[in-house]
């Protein structure tokens, strides 16, 4: 059984549209993601420590409620 949750969180950190959905309108995203309410509560709240615990893996797992985008995107300067 996969985790839905962790499924999620993992999209959102690959894909540049879906994270430009879930800003505007996370209720759309949670829902077709078929979320608990638990889940959703959590997310919408970003209650860290209950994400991780939701996921299976642990609080620890997510430090802060700041999404780690890895969208390539070439204007950028580091």
């Amino acid at each position: 059984m996969t985790n839905k949750l962790l499924e999620l969180l993992n999209a959102l950190g690959r894909d540049a549209a879906l994270a430009a959905e879930y800003e505007s309108n996370p209720d759309a995203v949670l829902a077709r993601y078929g979320l608990s309410d638990e889940e959703k509560a959590a997310m919408k709240s970003c209650d860290c420590a209950a994400v991780g615990r939701l996921c299976g893996t642990g609080e620890s797992f997510y430090a802060n409620n700041t999404t780690i985008k890895a969208y390539d995107n070439k204007n950028d300067d580091y």
